[in-house]
């Protein structure tokens, strides 16, 4: 009797290139030798982090812990030509004299069809802008910057009485279902890329998964150890595990300090800090292909195919005026667009439909958001008095809040992004307030909000309170002009009301930001 297979699309080629150190050769090499090794290593590893070597695609190098191997050298590349030319330039530098490749897989990414089989289309046919996005992330995935990599190929089973492929296509599909739905509750701790590697390497499936907190990894896999579809039909090859670093901490990694680097790993703790490559993954809970396409999520990519450039604005300028704002606010104890220990940026939209309306999209998009690893909240801030509702939505990277506004931007009755009406754009305040001193919160922005409206270039400034949370409280001021509101936070009205609120709020305001 004939089996269906699913359908499958595939996307962008994958190298997991693992390499180990000749250590006793590089402790005898002349100290010259050694420096120029390193600098030619840091200097092909930069260059394949920056994707110099493709017109897209993602790499990432990790310390990898135990025998099997010291480094991975990991690359997604549009073509295998791609691939080949990145694992053989690596073999030409000064670095690799000292190395020798321990083992590595050949795969691609891939959707597969058991739960939906608009996923089989190239994404720019699938209708559904949302589910189009998804597919693209998964095909061409970056790698996010989390800290920990778990790297395994896996097979399906196939043995008598126990063979995956003599399965009807409904029970298979089930099975993926069911699997698929523990992974999901392991959103925003463990995000995942699949590939598939039939006829490129001795396994079906090559899985890699991605966390800040190992034990996560672990749980997750454990778990998933009592699924049916795991239990009795999957077969694993060896495990890998690692810790990502940037390419200019090599001589760190190899002097066996370490790394990243404590200069180089920002406030937020990830290997790239600020200005790292990675802008995470989609969950994958959908069941690519036959394999274990389940587990936590990411953000989407979402920057393939020519789309990235309209996220980033037209004006350099105004990405300087941006910067400078934000220096200028640290100076005065506010932040904007990153607060203290936090890496966060905002999407914020205004829409006129009807606030039960644009609540249930809204929900409908956050329980897709809640999916992935960098989404910090969304939600929908009404006006007491009537008007627009502001859609804001927060996300721990910049790419992150620009794919979301993709998404943001299909919501009903949306009038503007902010920024759009005026000069100088939106200057966005969260306050979390405590119940009891909440009206008297509401009193005091109707006083300052009286202040406002006497001051040049003051546009609008509006108090909105989140639908499902009246303690938490948003402030959208629109200005004509940076200088129009600076004069505000410098003044001593301003000031005023800072030393005030310490009283009232349950915390200090979380984010401020110019949208």
């Amino acid at each position: 009797m004939t089996r269906e297979p699913p359908a499958t699309n595939e996307g962008w080629y994958a190298l997991h290139d693992f390499q180990t150190i000749d250590w006793d050769a590089w402790r005898a090499a002349p100290e010259r030798e050694r420096e120029a090794a390193l600098e030619d290593g840091v200097s092909f590893l930069r260059e394949r982090v920056d994707v110099t070597d493709a017109e897209d695609g993602s790499s990432a190098i990790f310390s990898m812990l135990g025998h099997k191997a010291d480094l991975l050298v990991l690359h997604f590349r549009p073509t295998m030509a791609d691939l080949d030319t990145a694992e053989r330039a690596f073999e030409d530098t000064a670095f690799a004299e000292y190395t020798e490749q321990s083992n590595s897989y050949v795969s691609v990414t891939e959707v597969g069809g058991y739960t939906s089989e608009e996923m089989t289309k190239p994404p720019e046919e699938i209708e559904d802008t949302g589910l189009a996005r998804y597919a693209e992330s998964k095909l061409y995935p970056q790698i996010p910057d989390s800290e920990f990599v778990c790297f395994y190929p896996m097979d399906k089973r196939r043995e008598p009485g126990e063979n995956w492929y003599d399965l009807p296509f409904d029970e298979r599909a089930d099975m993926m279902d069911t699997h698929g739905e523990i992974g999901k509750t392991y959103a925003g701790q463990v995000s995942q890329v699949i590939s598939g590697s039939i006829g490129f390497d001795d396994f079906e499936w090559g899985v890699d998964l991605f966390s800040n907190d190992p034990t996560d990894i672990k749980d997750l896999l454990y778990e998933l150890r009592f699924d049916e579809s795991s239990s009795k039909y999957a077969e694993f090859g060896p495990f890998y595990f690692g810790r990502q670093f940037p390419p200019e901490d090599l001589p760190q990694f190899m002097a066996g300090e370490a790394v990243p680097a404590e200069e180089g790993a920002g406030e937020s703790g990830h290997p790239h800090g600020e200005g790292g490559h990675g802008h995470g993954e989609s969950e994958n809970h959908h069941g690519h292909g036959d394999g274990e396409g389940h587990h936590g999520s990411g953000e989407s990519g979402g920057h393939h195919g020519g789309d990235s450039d309209h996220h980033h604005g037209d004006d350099s300028t105004a990405e300087d005026d941006a910067g400078s704002i934000r220096g200028e606010l640290e100076d005065l104890d506010i932040y904007a667009g990153q607060p203290h220990g936090e890496d966060v940026y905002a999407m914020v939209l205004y829409s006129e439909a009807d606030p039960d309306e644009l609540f249930e999209e809204v929900d409908g998009l956050r329980k897709n958001f809640d999916h992935y690893d960098t989404h910090v909240k969304t939600a929908v801030y009404e006006n007491p008095h009537g008007g627009r509702s502001a859609v804001v939505s927060i996300w721990e990277t910049q790419s992150a809040a620009d794919t979301a506004g993709g998404f943001l931007s299909d919501l009903p009755g949306i009038v503007a992004r902010a920024g759009e009406e005026s000069g100088f754009g939106t200057m966005g305040m969260f306050y979390t307030v405590k119940p009891e001193h909440r009206e008297d919160f509401v009193e005091k922005f109707e006083t300052v909000g009286g202040l406002l409206g006497e001051m040049d270039g003051h546009l609008e400034t509006d108090l909105l309170a989140n639908r499902e949370d009246e303690n938490d409280m948003f402030i959208a001021s629109q200005w004509e002009s940076k200088d129009d509101a600076m004069a505000f936070f410098r003044s001593d009205d301003f000031a005023d009301t800072v030393d005030w609120g310490r009283d009232v709020l349950a915390d200090r305001p979380r984010h401020v930001f110019l949208a």
